[in-house]
């Protein structure tokens, strides 16, 4: 995106266009919102921290103590510059790179409507599955002695049940939805770190419900590896067919591999890879037998949509073998580095 205005401005300022901009790169209406919603929201944060800083200095010296005042202050300046940067500057800077025919949002809107049986149940389907799904494990992680490693493993399979259907069935839809997705994220992460009047607390109090030691005192960033994880090997599959399993790297590895491999470990694991970890050899081959199985399944359904079967057994088995060996040993965000190694090796 960057690249992208920076080759904007060299055009008007030469009247030309930089050759390995014109060359080298493909542009698509999702892409370019994607990454100005994404890149204009981590941009937001830098002015966001000087515009609340400065308001909390001066709410002291004014309101003298009414942290309500305050409060309420800060929510209102935070909502109307998050309103003002997604309707107007954030779009004017899509339409200053990608020469939209209308303000982006509009288009976002025609592109749903394209198709809207099919985008709008889809829509109402996640809906559903988060409502179900968010309600009954919160309730889960306030009455039950389940360990939080197993209760988010369910939010794992929650994304198979979101994303397998979308990404067969709309995948440049999904690939939007993706984006907007981590937006929000990104916008409740804003909001429960700087605890803005009235949600803050809220989400605070919800997110702290299944962290873990990879998340920090600050920032909880499980939630961000996880959609990422599933997104980036969809994204980076835009327009290619001929590694049909490739954009499903993240859903196989972390809402199927990743999920029995902790379910089956924890359960039933006996022989432990190292003294001091917790991953076991039993849930390894459970996670790796897991998603060779679903690929199994996946397959012969993709060779029926039109996609070139140019996947080998012997190479799957190596790339899964690989991923999986590699889960069992990272202690490190694997939910975002697992899906990427998995779909390097697929594509090789």
């Amino acid at each position: 995106m960057l690249a992208y205005t920076i080759e904007k401005l060299y055009g008007y300022m030469t009247s030309s266009e930089l050759v390995f901009m014109q060359y080298g790169f493909r542009r698509s209406e999702i892409g370019i919102i994607i990454q100005g919603l994404l890149l204009g929201l981590l941009l937001y944060l830098v002015v966001l921290k000087y515009l609340l800083c400065g308001w909390d200095g001066f709410s002291r010296s004014t309101y003298s103590g009414a942290r309500i005042c305050s409060e309420k202050g800060k929510s209102l300046i935070f909502f109307a510059s998050l309103g003002f940067l997604i309707v107007v500057i954030i779009p004017s800077w899509m339409q200053f790179v990608q020469d939209f025919d209308m303000h982006p949002l509009l288009w976002v809107v025609r592109f749903v409507f394209m198709e809207p049986v099919k985008r709008l149940s889809l829509c109402l389907y996640w809906v559903c599955v988060i409502y179900l799904s968010v309600l009954r494990f919160y309730n889960i992680s306030k009455n039950s002695k389940i360990e939080r490693i197993l209760l988010r493993k369910y939010y794992h399979l929650m994304a198979v049940l979101m994303f397998l259907p979308a990404v067969i069935l709309q995948p440049k839809f999904l690939d939007l939805a993706f984006g907007a997705a981590l937006a929000v994220f990104l916008t409740l992460e804003i909001i429960r770190v700087w605890r803005i009047w009235p949600l803050g607390q809220l989400v605070h109090e919800f997110m702290n419900a299944f962290t873990d030691h990879r998340d920090s005192d600050l920032l909880i960033v499980s939630h961000f590896s996880l959609l990422l994880g599933c997104a980036l090997p969809i994204w980076m599959s835009s327009g290619y067919n001929d590694r049909p399993l490739a954009p499903f790297a993240g859903i196989l590895s972390l809402g199927i591999g990743d999920t029995m491999a902790s379910m089956v470990g924890h359960k039933y694991g006996v022989l432990r890879w190292s003294k001091t970890g917790k991953k076991t050899i039993e849930g390894t081959a459970a996670g790796i037998t897991s998603v060779l199985a679903a690929c199994s399944v996946l397959l012969p359904h993709l060779a029926s949509t039109g996609y070139f079967l140019t996947e080998h057994w012997i190479s799957l088995l190596l790339a899964v073998t690989v991923s999986g060996l590699l889960e069992a040993y990272t202690a490190q965000l694997d939910n975002a580095f697992i899906p990427l190694v998995f779909y390097s090796l697929l594509c090789l």
